[in-house]
């Protein structure tokens, strides 16, 4: 069975390396995995005096994510973080109280940087979200992919000694969605 997921990169650059690396990850995905990238460059922030009167990109970015099953995050890091655009996503996602649309989904983080951490702190920061969202974050095979620069081609392509990695990441994802669409369904049933 398919299984629909959101892509949501952390950085806004058109020509990032974390967006050439979220389209490796599409590329690289079992057929069991329909991946649909959700942008978020142009979400207000978030401030919950405007939930009355919810600004339209929230609400069309809460409606895309709502019916996916999972979520796969790519993210840099800044600062030993995440970027501001991506926490304002989890944010607006998140709320209102009581009505987040990752609750319960199955979600995996890519990191990256050219540095030597692979994005490290980031990868880390965004768990720490996940874990308050009700998210089972999947643990291995972690992905922190340092000196990401040296890992594409001039194409921006994945080189070819670095797709197996990647590749054995997007299968294990595909199987830690199936587990918890295995659960809801028994839960569903009791």
């Amino acid at each position: 069975m398919a299984r629909n997921v959101a892509l949501i990169v952390g950085s806004l650059r058109k020509d990032s390396f974390t967006r050439k690396i979220g389209r490796a990850l599409i590329e690289l995905a079992p057929d069991s995995l329909h991946i649909e990238q959700i942008e978020i460059g142009a979400l207000p922030l978030y401030n919950q005096d405007l939930e009355t009167s919810p600004p339209r990109e929230w609400v069309a970015f809460r409606d895309r994510v709502r019916p996916m099953n999972a979520v796969l995050f790519a993210t840099p890091e800044y600062n030993r973080s995440i970027p501001a655009p991506l926490k304002n996503a989890v944010d607006v996602g998140s709320r209102p109280f009581g009505k987040s649309v990752y609750r319960a989904k199955p979600c995996a983080i890519a990191s990256c940087s050219p540095g030597q951490y692979g994005g490290f702190g980031a990868n880390h920061h965004l768990r720490q979200s996940c874990v308050f969202l009700d998210m089972p974050v999947m643990q291995q095979p972690e992905l922190y992919l340092a000196h990401v620069d040296k890992l594409l081609d001039e194409n921006g392509k994945v080189i070819e000694s670095s797709r197996g990695h990647l590749e054995k990441f997007m299968n294990a994802f595909a199987c830690w969605i199936d587990v918890f669409a295995l659960s809801d369904k028994q839960r569903s049933a009791a």
